[in-house]
C-alpha cells in the first residue's frame, strides 16, 4: 500500500522532496500547498500532482493524506508540523526542526500525545559516505569518540530570500548550514548529551551582493534582506567530556570549504570532503579509503535514501530515528550558541 503524500512549502528544497517521492513506487503525491498559489500550480504541473491549495488546513483536514513534508521557512516549521501531527499525519520536517527550545518541547509533546511519527530532514545522515562511516563506528572501529570538527564555509553564499531574514529564518549560516554538520557529527559521536556551548557570531560583510563573476545559489524569492550573521564559530561540550568545534559562514574572506572529522582513541575519519579512515596496525599508521560509489555527500542519493526511509517509517516498518527529541537537543545547542555569542560567555545547557 502506497503512502499518500502532500508537500507544504514549495521553495527550492521542496523540489528535492517532490522528485524523490515521484521516483519512489511506495509514495503517491496527492497534493502540494504554498501560500504562493501560482508557484504551487507550477510545481504541481512539473511533478504531475493533481491537487493544489494555498491553505494548509485543507491538507490537515483531508483523511486521504497520510503524511506531509514540511518545507516552509524555519520559523514556520513548528506550528505547521504540530498541526499536521495533531491532524493525524506523519511528518517529515526540514531542518532545523524548530528555532526555539519551547517550540521543540511542544513538538516532543505532540509526538507523544498523537503517536504519529516526526522525522527531521537530516539528509546528510543518509548519504553513502555517512552510512558507511556509521557502520564502522557502530562496530567500534574508532573506539571512543572524544572530538569532532565541522566546517562549512561559503565565501559569498547568502541565498537571500527568507534565508537572510532573521524573522523567518531564525538565524544565518549557523541555523541553516551549521545544523547539518552539527547533527552529522553529533550523530556519529553517538549523540552524547550537550552540556554547554561557547560561540561567537559576526556580520561585517553582509550578503556581498557587490561580488561579480561568481555563480551562487539563490533562494526562490528575488528579495535580498540581510539581518542574519555572516559567520559563526562555536564549541559544544558534552557530558562524556567530548567536544565538537563548528565553523560556518555565508560570507567570509576565505575559500569555500567543507570538512567534517571525528577522532576516537582507536581511529578517526574524515567524512567530508571525502570519506577517509585513519587508524593504526602493527605500529604503523594507515589511511583507509572505502571503495564506494560516492566518497563525498551525494545530494540526490541522500535525498532518495531519506525519502525511502521516511516512507518505511510511515508504513510502520521502522521507528523514526531523527526524532523530535533529537530536534529538541539541537534547539538547545543552537540556542546556547547564539546566547553565548550575545553574552560573550560560555552558556550552560539546562533541561
Amino acid at each position: 500500500m502506497t503512502t499518500r503524500i502532500a508537500v507544504i512549502g514549495l521553495g527550492s528544497i521542496a523540489g528535492e522532496h517532490l522528485s524523490a517521492y515521484q521516483k519512489n513506487d511506495q509514495a503517491e503525491l496527492v497534493a502540494v500547498c504554498d501560500v504562493d498559489v501560482e508557484r504551487a500550480k507550477a510545481r504541481a504541473e512539473q511533478f504531475g500532482v493533481e491537487r493544489v491549495t494555498g491553505d494548509a488546513e485543507e491538507i490537515f483536514s483531508d483523511p486521504g493524506i497520510d503524511a506531509v513534508s514540511v518545507c516552509v521557512p524555519n520559523t514556520l516549521h513548528a506550528p505547521i508540523a504540530e498541526a499536521a501531527l495533531r491532524a493525524g499525519k506523519h511528518v517529515l520536517v526540514e531542518k532545523p526542526m524548530t528555532v526555539t527550545v519551547p517550540e521543540a518541547e511542544a513538538l516532543v509533546k505532540a509526538v507523544e500525545e498523537t503517536g504519529k511519527a516526526l522525522q527531521i530532514g537530516y539528509v546528510r545522515r543518509y548519504a553513502p559516505n555517512a552510512l558507511v562511516a556509521k557502520r564502522f563506528l557502530d562496530e567500534g572501529e574508532f573506539g571512543n569518540i572524544y572530538a569532532a570538527r565541522a566546517t562549512l564555509l561559503r565565501t559569498a553564499g547568502n541565498p537571500g530570500g527568507w534565508f537572510g531574514d532573521v524573522e523567518l529564518s531564525g538565524g544565518g549560516p549557523l541555523i541553516d548550514l551549521g545544523v547539518h554538520i552539527i547533527d552529522l557529527c553529533w550523530y556519529l559521536m553517538g549523540m552524547p548529551k550537550p552540556v554547554s556551548a561557547t560561540g561567537a557570531t559576526f556580520a561585517p560583510l553582509g550578503a556581498r551582493d557587490n561580488i561579480q563573476n561568481l555563480t551562487r545559489y539563490k533562494a526562490a524569492s528575488a528579495a535580498r534582506p540581510n539581518t542574519v550573521e555572516d559567520y559563526a564559530t562555536a564549541q559544544i561540550r558534552f557530558d562524556n567530556g567530548a567536544v565538537l568545534d563548528v565553523d560556518t559562514s555565508y560570507s567570509l574572506h576565505a575559500r569555500n570549504e567543507l570538512s567534517i572529522r571525528i577522532h576516537g582513541d582507536k581511529g578517526g575519519a574524515e567524512i567530508e570532503p571525502e570519506l577517509l579512515m585513519v587508524t593504526e596496525r602493527h605500529d604503523t599508521l594507515l589511511h583507509v579509503q572505502p571503495q564506494i560509489d560516492s566518497l563525498g555527500f551525494d545530494f540526490r542519493v541522500g535525498f532518495a535514501n531519506q525519502i525511502d526511509h521516511f516512507l518505511r517509517i510511515c508504513r510502520g516498518e521502522i521507528p523514526a530515528d531523527a526524532t523530535a527529541q533529537q530536534g529538541l537537543e539541537m534547539a538547545r545547542m543552537l540556542s546556547a550558541i547564539y546566547e553565548s555569542a550575545n553574552r560573550n560567555a560560555e552558556v550552560k545547557i539546562t533541561r
